[in-house]
């Protein structure tokens, strides 16, 4: 996630939205089909116009059989017209030579055309993964969508080629291969398109086991990019446990799995090809000894250059049926992955952000209304008549066991969790009714694992920024003490820290995260146990950010260590999905409830780590 600097007049054309493209209602080859024209709907003039220019540079393929033909009866008549002979040669030479600017014409309009879509179906994935929900992405795994992003997307794009040049230009080429067939002779063009029936009952028997086998190998493929995702999150873990071979063999047993149906994708597309190759060279064979039988019995239209041109024809029609039928297995694929890619884009588990209302501003006023909160597929509430009135500038800290509901709470505040009941209102306004994207540039989130990527440590401070001056910069690293450790950096803030953050230590990742957080200056800011995995060292530091960070804005704290939040306005305890408690830390301690209990039991655990 580098910055980088994008100069858009290298643009060579406009990236076009496919968005509506995969709304349909029904699904399977229909459904696929339906897409494929909508994908082609606006480039029919375009199309037609490379399939013209590649009808005149194909021509030499045309004329050499009719022009061969008419030379052999030349010569054979033994009285040949070498003048005749001479005109065919010139325009021959000269349809060959024509071939180089129109071929090079044609692939500069078939190739931008494909980029343009490729890059469209590719930019419109992007953007429904971006407005997808985060209780989506937690569904599936990041690896199966990365499977679906860059395999099936790859193959809707071959498909695309396949279809503008491969199976139009072979339909094309046969018609004309027809036409010229029959203007030779009825009789020997009904011969030759009996090879016709004969492949499309093969390509009908073979299609059910060809797409099943290919269904089966993209969905292992999503599993194993699944798998390998997770080995990589994992491998600290792995290592640290020395569970290396049993995750080795895991792997193994999904690569051979993959191996396995390769294998039976592979050999149905074998058994398919040699049966389609058969198939046609018995044909062709049968073609010939037909031409020459009834030019022995002086047939009219059958003649020595004719068998030449109807071999020829035939191998020409046999090319082109080839190519059509030899395409099974190519659009199968991406027939698959168009619904593969399908199931993404028709998802209607959206934050759909249209017509709602933009905010300007947020002042910070929130207010919960009996709210009920109860995830998919579940049976019970995890948030149960929430209610909690929450002032501009305030403090409020949750504390309780895991499990009680504190970080749903956290989500719902930053919008990525709807209440199921009851009702969330920001400033006055139902969270429902206002633009969440414009909401949230109000909002700073610091998570208890700070989410770095491979960058400078200015890059992750300013992520997503496209303004800031080298004032503002300066500050919130003072303010987030980030000075403190970058002397001990080999290239201070533009030093490279690795995937994940992964040289720094956690502490210092941490207040990164909180820089990024104040240069954005939020009016309401979110700090889920910030500490709760730092050292003694690490969390004084924080700490000490930390408090910089929540002066004069709405701050809501998710907090693992009870001594961090003894300023808060408010402290809100917890359990079972509802407030059991609320006041200020000396009101909490005086009473002797739930909260006396948390914070004794916190300060037990931490005499004796201690000790």
């Amino acid at each position: 996630m580098k910055k980088t600097q994008t100069n858009h007049s290298d643009t060579i054309y406009k990236i076009p939205h496919y968005d509506n493209v995969f709304i349909d209602a029904t699904n399977g080859r229909k459904s696929s089909t339906n897409i494929t024209l909508k994908l082609f709907k606006n480039k029919i003039p375009t199309i037609i116009l490379i399939n013209l220019i590649n009808i005149i540079k194909t021509l030499p393929v045309f004329l050499i059989p009719i022009i061969s033909s008419i030379v052999i009866n030349e010569v054979v008549s033994g009285a040949p017209d070498i003048q005749k002979i001479i005109i065919l040669a010139v325009i021959l030479g000269v349809c060959v030579l024509q071939n180089v600017p129109t071929h090079t014409l044609y692939a500069n309009l078939a190739n931008k055309l494909l980029r343009s879509s490729s890059a469209g179906i590719k930019a419109t994935v992007i953007r429904k993964l971006q407005r997808l929900s985060i209780s989506y992405h937690k569904e599936i795994e990041s690896g199966r969508l990365q499977a679906k992003f860059l395999k099936d997307t790859d193959n809707v794009d071959n498909y695309m080629r396949l279809i503008i040049c491969t199976i139009i230009p072979a339909a094309v080429f046969l018609i004309i291969n027809i036409g010229i067939s029959l203007y030779q002779s009825w009789i020997a063009t009904l011969f030759i398109l009996s090879i016709v029936p004969v492949n499309v009952l093969l390509s009908r028997l073979f299609r059910r086991p060809i797409h099943k086998s290919i269904k089966n190998y993209r969905l292992e493929t999503e599993h194993l990019s699944a798998k390998l995702s997770q080995m990589l999150e994992m491998i600290q873990v792995t290592k640290a446990h020395g569970l290396e071979n049993e995750e080795i063999k895991n792997i193994e047993e999904n690569i051979s799995s993959l191996a396995i149906k390769g294998l039976k994708f592979d050999n149905t597309i074998a058994y398919f090809g040699s049966f389609a190759w058969a198939t046609t060279t018995f044909f062709q064979c049968i073609c010939l000894f037909f031409s020459v039988f009834m030019a022995i019995n002086g047939v009219k239209g059958f003649n020595a250059g004719s068998i030449v041109l109807f071999q020829s024809i035939f191998s020409q029609i046999y090319s082109n049926v080839s190519q059509l039928i030899n395409s099974l297995p190519q659009i199968s694929q991406g027939v698959d992955s168009i619904n593969s890619l399908r199931e993404i884009m028709t998802s209607e588990d959206v934050e759909n952000n249209d017509g709602k209302a933009h905010v300007n501003k947020v002042e910070g006023n929130i207010i919960f209304e009996n709210v009920y909160y109860r995830y998919p597929n579940t049976q019970e509430d995890m948030i149960k008549n929430f209610s909690l009135n929450v002032k501009k500038g305030e403090c409020i800290a949750f504390v309780g066991s895991s499990g009680s509901g504190k970080t749903t709470i956290m989500n719902m505040i930053i919008g990525f969790l709807k209440p199921t009941k009851g009702k969330l209102y920001i400033d006055g306004n139902s969270i429902e009714d206002i633009n969440l994207s414009d909401y949230r540039h109000s909002i700073s989130v610091v998570p208890q694992n700070s989410i770095l990527f491979d960058g400078t440590i200015k890059e992750n401070i300013t992520y997503g920024l496209k303004k800031y001056t080298e004032e503002d910069l300066q500050r919130v690293i003072k303010l987030a003490n980030i000075d403190e450790f970058l002397p001990e950096l080999p290239n201070g803030i533009d030093t490279i820290i690795g995937e994940h953050g992964g040289k720094l230590s956690g502490g210092q990742k941490q207040r990164i995260t909180i820089a990024r957080a104040l240069i954005r200056n939020p009016s309401i800011l979110i700090m889920d146990e910030a500490t709760s995995a730092l050292d003694n060292i690490s969390e004084y530091h924080v700490q000490k950010a930390t408090e910089k960070l929540i002066k004069e804005r709405t701050t809501f704290i998710v907090a693992h260590r009870l001594s961090t939040i003894r300023n808060a306005d408010r402290i809100v305890v917890m359990e079972g999905g509802e407030i059991v408690e609320a006041g200020t830390y000396d009101e909490l301690m005086s009473k002797g409830g739930k909260f006396f209990a948390l914070k004794s039991l916190s300060d037990m655990a931490t005499k004796e780590v201690g000790a």
